[in-house]
């Protein structure tokens, strides 16, 4: 199947983003929508091939770009530099995510019944916040993550949620898988918590080995950990994805 790849430019406020489109293009029928978070290093080749591999199971995937301008970052400290706003303000990440909805909502394949946001590492924990900041989504998928961010409430929260975390994820600590885990049951919130042995940050990323040795980073990539994973949320959006 030949998969369609775009990089299209879309705006928000004074910012111009420059995001990544996949579909297949043999049928014009209407699929699900997945919007895809980058990690903290920016969109690069990983969130791209995502959206590709997405594409490929019948998904139109939209790989965002949340920073705005197609900006990445090379080292750790420019990369928490880029970052660091996103978590300071989450409505600032509303905003640009808000943009890229409402671009992708235009594409005549786009089910827009059938929206899910997934995110990786940086990405992972801003899908979370726009699941509790009350995003008219189906599901959010969080692959290694951060877990703190706005208050959940019952009121606001919509999405389904799945998360997929390291186990020896020095990033995220136990005590806050238990106050993430203990604030969403609060509220009956539907969500899944699945953890992997072994598995660091970053655990999904095949390039996180030599950037975790270049840096000195605790993150590694874990083949068995990301297969699961990958897994696990096919199966979840076959759940919360409706006909």
């Amino acid at each position: 199947m030949n998969i369609k790849e775009e990089t299209v430019t879309y705006t928000g406020g004074s910012v111009t983003m420059n995001g990544f489109v996949a579909y297949i293009d043999s049928s014009s029928a209407k699929r699900p929508v997945v919007l895809i978070v980058h990690e903290w290093w920016g969109l690069n080749d990983y969130s791209r091939n995502r959206a590709k591999q997405l594409a490929d199971l019948g998904y139109l995937a939209f790989a965002i770009d949340l920073y705005g301008n197609g900006k990445t970052a090379e080292t750790p400290d420019e990369a928490g530099a880029l970052a660091t706003p996103f978590y300071k303000d989450p409505q600032l990440a509303k905003a640009r995510f808000d943009a890229a909805l409402a671009k992708i909502k235009t594409y005549p394949q786009a089910d827009t019944n059938n929206i899910a946001a997934i995110g990786y590492c940086f990405g992972g924990g801003m899908v979370l916040n726009m699941a509790r900041l009350g995003e008219d989504l189906k599901g959010v998928v969080s692959f290694h993550g951060s877990l703190m961010g706005v208050p959940a409430d019952k009121k606001t929260l919509k999405a389904d949620i799945l998360v997929c975390h390291g186990e020896a994820d020095q990033f995220v600590k136990p005590e806050e898988v238990a106050a993430f885990k203990k604030e969403l049951d609060a509220i009956g919130a539907s969500y899944t918590f699945k953890s992997y042995a072994g598995a660091t940050h970053a655990f999904s990323n095949p390039d996180a080995t030599a950037k975790g040795k270049k840096y000195a980073m605790p993150i590694a990539y874990n083949a068995a950990a990301d297969t699961a994973s990958f897994k696990e949320m096919i199966s979840f959006f076959g759940k919360v994805f409706h006909p």
